[in-house]
């Protein structure tokens, strides 16, 4: 039997009804102090027809927020407004993962506690503008982390995880990705680091692999995920060799027996052109499940499953516009455009207004 977008699957403990996963999406529409809203209910409940919905990028900490109106998953208040969505998700048959994630140096002291310092691998300062409250500023020079600083941003990440397990989610996401923390250490561009955490790949890598440790010894590894971004250069990334150090993190991801790898196959959010990248080459190096994301319609996302290229298949933009994304693939019905001018903030417009093929 041929699979298909359709088709039952099983991401470590976590059983998908279909192979059609929801991308994490920045909404910024959650309520004072990083708590989710009745709006967010809402919008995720629609989108429960989804094999799996990863949910938008979810602060681990204070120290870790980068932009306006974020959820976060550190507080009890936070876990509380997450419960809704999980009790709302999973009433309609849903799976639902969290993502866990640190901006490191995207962020801008007004963001942050007491005007601090946004933090990074090396006080390497990004291109370009963040979007805070005041509206877009250039970014500052971030602080570099201390090596005897990273245990507490591990036990960030499990206390976060810990969050999200008590919110009743299904598991979580590390985002190792699209130029935050984790992807700051990993690539070259943003780690000149001396020390144990720059250098070699092992080096590099080596936070990403400490915090996945971490994560999966509270969480079961049945229950974990990471995303990469190999080649999107969106937040002023670049490395000087990705093929070789992303070919690493795959096989060193290895011995966790994770869930699954989510990966980003090439550029996003406007970062440049992506540089060449043989993603099956490193999908056969990972041996768990493997989400594929970026530009998929059904036919490349059914391909990439009957080969064997892709045990599931993110959409992020469809997902936006079509919360009954998976019931128009099966009908091959027309998709809903999106708004892009509502993606970022705002209420109901755009977000969960978006018509039904029933309606």
């Amino acid at each position: 039997m041929t699979l298909n977008l359709f088709s039952h699957a099983k991401l470590g403990s976590i059983s998908l009804s279909n192979r059609i996963v929801m991308a994490p999406l920045t909404r910024n529409r959650a309520g004072e102090g990083g708590v989710p809203q009745p709006i967010n209910v809402t919008y995720y409940e629609q989108r429960a027809t989804a094999g799996l919905i990863i949910t938008e990028a979810t602060p681990i900490s204070a120290m870790a927020h980068g932009y306006p109106l974020l959820p976060g998953i550190y507080t009890d208040a936070q876990v509380a407004g997450w419960k809704k969505i999980t009790e709302a998700v999973h009433a309609k048959g849903g799976k639902i993962v969290l993502q866990i994630w640190h901006v490191g140096r995207i962020s801008h002291p007004s963001l942050l506690p007491d005007n601090a310092l946004p933090v990074a691998p090396s006080a390497i300062k990004p291109a370009g503008q963040a979007f805070t409250y005041q509206g877009l500023v250039d970014y500052v020079e971030p602080r570099a982390l201390a090596a005897d600083e990273l245990p507490g941003i591990v036990a960030d990440y499990v206390h976060a995880t810990r969050s999200a397990l008590d919110a009743g989610f299904d598991g979580v996401e590390i985002h190792a990705a699209n130029g935050y923390l984790l992807d700051q250490f990993l690539r070259d561009g943003t780690n000149q680091r001396t020390d144990d955490y720059g250098g070699s790949f092992e080096n590099r890598a080596r936070l990403l692999m400490q915090v996945t440790e971490a994560v999966v010894a509270v969480a079961g590894a049945d229950k974990v995920g990471v995303r990469l971004s190999p080649v999107n250069p969106f937040n002023d990334m670049k490395d000087s060799n990705p093929q070789a150090l992303f070919n690493y993190v795959a096989e060193s991801l290895n011995r966790f027996g994770l869930a699954y790898l989510h990966v980003v196959e090439g550029g996003i959010h406007g970062g440049g052109e992506s540089e060449p990248f043989d993603f099956s080459a490193m999908r056969k190096l990972f041996k768990g499940g493997y989400i594929a994301n970026l530009a998929y319609d059904k036919a490349r996302g059914n391909a990439a499953i009957a080969s064997g290229h892709a045990d599931a298949v993110a959409y992020g933009v469809p997902f936006i516009a079509n919360p009954d994304l998976v019931e128009r693939f099966k009908a091959d019905a027309p998709l809903n455009d999106a708004d892009a001018s509502t993606f970022y903030g705002g209420a109901e417009k755009g977000y969960t207004d978006y018509p039904f093929l029933k309606a």
